[in-house]
């Protein structure tokens, strides 16, 4: 396999092979994840000043930096201790002090000559009324002022680093820059008014004015732009790897299929017949399926994960259902078994919970391919847990598990079939980058019979009403939940909160009415606890938010939460998703403590207004950021140097489109574009994706 191109060793070479940066600054550039000048060359200005000279400081809004041409009047040395050392400059029409701490009176003497012009570039301010430069950043002779730049890049900073040396390690970078044959088709760089690409490394680095700061300046998109195409193309070669890598057709006879919709009480959705569709398709081609299922809460995704499962059993194979914990695992079951009825199909339980014989008589069954559904937590992964046959597997809710698990399920067939389930909607934009590898079924309509859930604010001190009417709605027979913030009196003790409230609602509503679940609880009695709220036995669960993900109680119509201006966005989308399942008006409470901020008073504002919840993900994206929405550590999102989500995200969709044409045309990446966009992915280090280039 080939290596990286020459033409890019320079860039690749050591940090301390460029002038003036010896292993000290090594140490200090890799706090920035500066390690080569390759990492210089994409670590851009945050900002800039203005080093234009002008005439005369008098018109200046100050306090700003000002560059002017003066004569030296005369010197006034400190005459005490720890006082300035004055030098008196006039301009063309102003007469003003250069002030200087701690400098030597000699070195000063050389630098401002009385009677000498000079052009003094720093920041002028206002002091005592009168106008005053401290530490001058740059003075030079007349005929040295053409050095000076008219825009002077500001570049971040750490400790132990200024701006004149990052300024010299720069330029120094740039100069390694070679000219490379360009992965940018040159109409499309035209039609976007982009430079070509060592045009737009060195004009990031030596902007005219202010406006090429900006993140919407050309060169910076094209930069942007480029980072996204190599993590496109990156995805669309792991795609296309997978879509070479042989499967097993399983193609749905639709008689199973057709039992199980005619016990559904309801017609399925539009969209849940159009997700079926693409799913059964993928199912019967002769490569893997690796599609990812988004539906929002209630749209109804179990019942397109159990067509998928049938899909299998029709052509005498099995599937498998993992869930991320033992209850949503059992309520799968629950919701799944009148369908499973009907449709004469085995549908079994194994979690973690099941031991001796009784665990060992369901793996016999499975390795016989007697139960040709299972459905179950983390437990499938373990290593005695053989199928007969297994051909399609599904995942509920994608970030519980990671990679490597999917992997792991993967082995227990030849060649499975993987869906994956998330209820949390993802901005399109995001879903691009998280998990662009996969193909993708929206859920978008809710199911018959979802009632909508009528949403208020409630400031804490009614807390008393809130209780009040709680109580009333329990007597008529209704259930609710209470969501406690995780912050509880004590922060190490999440559960704290939860507690207390739980005691103090037992005195206003009976002790036998409300029940408590947090994570601090064994499993065996939070599944206790919520057995009695699924039943009715308990009419009011207060909870952390376990209840979060999954847990369906048709009967609940209430959902209050406490502390709501600590919860994301999404999260309190997802918690009111809870209520609104059944025949009853329902409703969900924030109570909220005063004074709001501004982005806990806008997630309250957008939760009232909408119950879309792709409208609310892209909302929780403007509002906090892409790694904040994902959860950065596992979010698998790329660190970009350059592009960011709320500037360029519109870019996104454009790279997703070009890298899927490129490589669907040109898999091995060998055509002449094929070849610059291979130098492109070992410059934005994409090795990864080199290897994945197909060896024809």
């Amino acid at each position: 396999m080939m290596g990286r191109p020459e033409i890019l060793f320079p860039l690749f070479a050591s940090l301390d092979s460029l002038p003036g940066i010896g292993p000290k600054l090594v140490r200090v550039l890799g706090q920035m994840e500066i390690g080569k000048p390759r990492d210089l060359l994409f670590t851009l200005p945050s900002s800039g000043v203005d080093r234009r000279i002008r005439p005369t400081v008098k018109d200046a809004a100050l306090p700003t930096t000002v560059t002017t041409e003066v004569t030296v009047l005369r010197h006034l040395p400190s005459q005490a201790k720890g006082r300035p050392y004055r030098v008196r400059v006039s301009d063309s029409e102003v007469e003003f002090p250069l002030v200087f701490f701690h400098a030597r009176s000699d070195w000063l003497q050389r630098r401002l000559p009385e009677g000498e012009r000079r052009v003094v570039s720093g920041r002028a301010e206002l002091f005592d009324g009168a106008v005053q430069m401290v530490h001058p950043d740059y003075i030079l002779a007349p005929e040295e002022a053409r050095q000076l730049p008219k825009f002077e890049p500001v570049y971040p900073l750490t400790q132990g680093l200024v701006q004149g040396v990052m300024a010299k390690a720069m330029a120094a970078a740039v100069e390694r820059a070679p000219e490379l044959d360009d992965w940018l088709e040159p109409a499309f760089l035209e039609s976007m008014g982009w430079p070509r690409w060592h045009d737009a490394v060195t004009r990031v680095h030596a902007p005219d004015s202010a406006k090429d700061i900006n993140p919407d300046a050309p060169a910076r998109q094209r930069l942007a732009y480029d980072e996204f195409l190599a993590h496109q193309v990156t995805l669309a070669l792991a795609r296309s790897l997978r879509k070479r890598r042989k499967g097993r057709s399983t193609t749905a006879t639709g008689h199973l299929q057709a039992k199980a919709i005619e016990a559904l009480p309801y017609r399925p959705t539009g969209a849940q017949v159009r997700a079926t569709r693409e799913i059964c398709e993928d199912l019967a081609a002769s490569e893997r399926m690796n599609r990812l299922l988004q539906g929002d809460v209630g749209s109804g995704k179990t019942f397109v994960a159990f067509m998928s499962l049938l899909a299998a059993v029709e052509v005498g194979g099995q599937g498998a259902l993992m869930a991320p914990t033992e209850i949503l695992a059992r309520q799968h079951l629950e919701a799944l078994r009148p369908m499973a009825e009907a449709a004469h199909v085995v549908l079994e339980l194994l979690t973690g919970r099941d031991k001796g014989k009784e665990r060992a008589a369901k793996l016999a069954a499975l390795k016989n391919g007697e139960i040709q559904i299972l459905l179950g937590t983390h437990a499938v992964f373990q290593e005695d847990v053989a199928f007969r046959d297994l051909r399609v597997a599904v995942i509920d809710e994608q970030h519980r598990f990671g990679v490597a698990q999917r992997m792991e399920l993967g082995k227990k067939g030849d060649t499975v079939d993987v869906l994956v389930m998330t209820a949390t909607p993802i901005p399109r934009s995001l879903s691009l980058t998280r998990f662009g590898d996969m193909d993708m079924s929206v859920l978008d309509e809710k199911p018959p019979g979802r009632n909508p859930v009528t949403t208020a604010a409630v400031p804490h001190g009614r807390i008393g009403r809130v209780e009040t009417q709680l109580k009333a709605a329990v007597e008529n027979g209704r259930q609710a939940y209470w969501v406690c913030p995780l912050v509880g009196e004590s922060d190490s003790h999440p559960q704290t909160a939860a507690e207390e409230r739980f005691l103090r609602l037992r005195t206003v509503l009976g002790k036998q009415a409300v029940g408590l679940v947090h994570g601090q609880l064994p499993s065996g009695e939070r599944d206790a606890a919520m057995a009695a709220f699924v039943s009715g036995d308990t009419r009011v669960l207060v909870a952390t938010t376990v209840i979060e993900v999954g847990v369906d109680v048709p009967n609940a119509s209430i959902m209050v939460i406490e502390g709501a201006e600590s919860f994301g966005l999404s999260q309190l989308h997802q918690m009111r998703g809870r209520v609104g399942r059944g025949a009853e008006r329902s409703a969900c409470l924030l109570l909220y403590r005063s004074p709001l901020s501004d982005s806990a008073r806008r997630r309250i504002e957008i939760l009232r207004a909408t119950e879309d919840g792709f409208r609310i993900a892209e909302e929780d994206l403007a509002m906090r950021g892409a790694g904040d929405v994902l959860g950065t550590a596992q979010s698998g999102l790329p660190r970009f140097r350059i592009a960011d989500w709320e500037s360029h995200g519109s870019l996104l969709s454009v790279a997703n489109r070009d890298a899927g044409e490129l490589v669907a045309r040109d898999p091995e990446l060998k055509t002449r574009r094929g070849e610059a966009v291979r130098t492109l992915l070992w410059l934005l280090e994409q090795d990864k994706a080199i290897t994945m280039i197909s060896v024809g």
